[in-house]
């Protein structure tokens, strides 16, 4: 009983670090103007709370062993709850980064723990249900994370957003404290440190996404640092690769992708939490940037789907306990549920409100624990021993982390891309129309257009909002695209499930052979 407890500890302090990352996100303009920053300070807000976990993420199951899973879990407890009181009050400006990037590390060193503490606490026979748990991270969070930033932005204060964490923390380091066993630290371990592979994620993996998030905003490789950050990216990261291939006690074991159930779930996390943005991500920008809806007002859509994970988790997991279901058929149907979805929403125009959004919501509130839950499972069944945990964690669980700085790449590029195609296509469309309008027979007005106080004509104002209406509608078709591409990426899924993974059973039968 007492394990279980520390591992719901252990939960309850990741739920904790994804709402420093997901509901900020969401709340970044109140955040922004609630701590003096203009938008460019803000962009490096988020841009370095993900590289900051990206480094924690793959330097934290090396940590826990060398100085027990019970201590470092507190430790990494402790530095979310100390980051987070401190935020809302800091005014100087490399302070407040530097809090963030303290923040954003936690969450890298807390997340990869679940998996972790899951494998060791969690006997074949109940495992299914607890990995069901470590999905509430993939899926229930960001659903919820809406609704969560609602309520502190809207009726209670944003300095909430951070202070959310301490009473989870409060919470989970009591957990376990009580729960988590003590071992034995092994510091001999710093003998064989692999410290290049250390430098080399915080220099190669820090630049790559730094230049992922920051490089939109500064025009790509028109600008020195973009380029100069490439250049670190290209020779930092297979050196990176290189030295964990070859290395005695590596950061990350890399030849655990031989099996392929194991390189299948990396592939398919990275891909999935890519394509969750469509469930997340697009309808918010569609109903905020397009019809002006604030979070509180999106809060019973996200709400619904993320309760709806509370039902389906442990139903899968359920489900996936038995002997005749093969988890690749579950985890294709899924996904053929999320490319309907994704197809069904492209075709998505300025009419569209919240109601129009349920049905396809609903397919992605069935289909995505339906594609975590058996990719959890591939990739746990192909761990052999409590000694390659932590090491399967590091290797599932960093490529998570940098899929958030993609997917921000990837919608951007998206918006850039066919943003600006659609923008001019419209543009140009109204030049058109208005050539043929000149060129036709001039019609005395019936009435005159309507004239200010001061006798001048409203015609400013009519145009302002006539470039409003053309950027709307070029958003829409670009929030159309969006969706047509993330179902390309689902439907490529797809076939990876169809040739990658091998059948696999339940844990309690798949350990009790062995």
């Amino acid at each position: 009983m007492k394990p279980l407890v520390g591992l719901l500890g252990v939960i309850v302090a990741a739920i904790s670090a994804e709402f420093n990352d997901q509901v900020a996100s969401i709340a970044i303009a109140d955040i922004s103007g609630g701590l003096g920053l203009s938008h460019d300070p803000g962009t490096w807000f988020g841009s370095l709370y993900i590289s900051a976990e990206v480094f924690g993420m793959a330097m934290a199951p090396w940590l826990l062993v060398t100085f027990t899973l019970r201590h470092f879990t507190l430790f990494a407890i402790l530095l979310n709850a100390v980051s987070s009181i401190l935020l809302p009050f800091c005014s100087d400006e490399p302070a407040l980064y530097a809090l963030r990037i303290a923040q954003g590390l936690s969450g890298g060193l807390t997340i990869p723990l679940l998996m972790t503490t899951a494998l060791r606490v969690l006997d074949p026979p109940i495992r299914l249900y607890g990995l069901a748990v470590y999905s509430v991270t993939a899926t229930f969070t960001p659903a919820i994370a809406t609704t969560v930033a609602a309520l502190w932005t809207d009726l209670v204060g944003w300095q909430f957003v951070f202070l959310q964490s301490v009473p989870l923390c409060a919470v989970a380091s009591v957990m376990v404290w009580y729960g988590v066993p003590q071992d034995e630290p092994h510091y001999d371990r710093f003998r064989q440190f692999d410290w290049r592979g250390a430098l080399l994620v915080l220099v190669g993996l820090g630049s790559f996404t730094t230049m992922l998030q920051q490089g939109d905003r500064l025009d790509w490789f028109n600008s020195p640092s973009i380029c100069v950050l490439a250049l670190i990216s290209v020779i930092a990261i297979p050196l990176f690769l290189t030295n964990e291939w070859f290395h005695q006690l590596p950061l990350i074991k890399l030849q655990l992708l031989a099996r392929r159930n194991m390189a299948y779930g990396l592939i398919a996390l990275f891909t999935f939490l890519l394509v969750g943005q469509s469930s997340s991500v697009l309808p918010n920008l569609f109903l905020q940037q397009v019809q002006g809806f604030r979070p509180e007002q999106l809060y019973p859509l996200t709400l619904a789907i993320a309760l709806a994970q509370l039902l389906m988790l442990p139903a899968l997991a359920w489900l996936l306990d038995h002997q005749a279901v093969d988890a690749r058929v579950v985890s294709f149907i899924g996904l053929a549920l999320i490319l309907a979805a994704c197809l069904g929403a492209s075709f998505i125009t300025g009419d569209w409100f919240v109601q129009s959004l349920w049905i396809w919501q609903a397919l992605q509130a069935v289909g995505q624990p339906m594609v975590v839950m058996p990719l959890l499972l591939f990739s746990t069944n192909s761990v052999r021993g409590p000694e390659e945990a932590p090491f399967a964690s590091a290797l599932v669980n960093t490529p998570r982390a940098i899929s958030e700085a993609v997917g921000v790449w990837l919608l951007q590029l998206i918006q850039r891309w066919r943003g600006g195609l659609h923008y001019n296509r419209i543009a140009d469309q109204v030049g058109q129309e208005r050539f043929s309008l000149i060129q036709a027979p001039a019609i005395e007005p019936r009435f005159p257009p309507p004239l200010l106080p001061d006798g001048q004509p409203r015609a400013p104002h009519a145009l302002a909002a006539f470039a409003d209406s053309m950027q709307q509608q070029a958003m829409i078709l670009t929030i159309s695209d969006a969706f047509l591409i993330f179902a390309a990426l689902t439907a490529a899924l797809m076939l990876v499930v169809l040739v990658l993974p091998e059948r696999t059973l339940p844990p309690r039968l798949q350990f009790a052979k062995k």
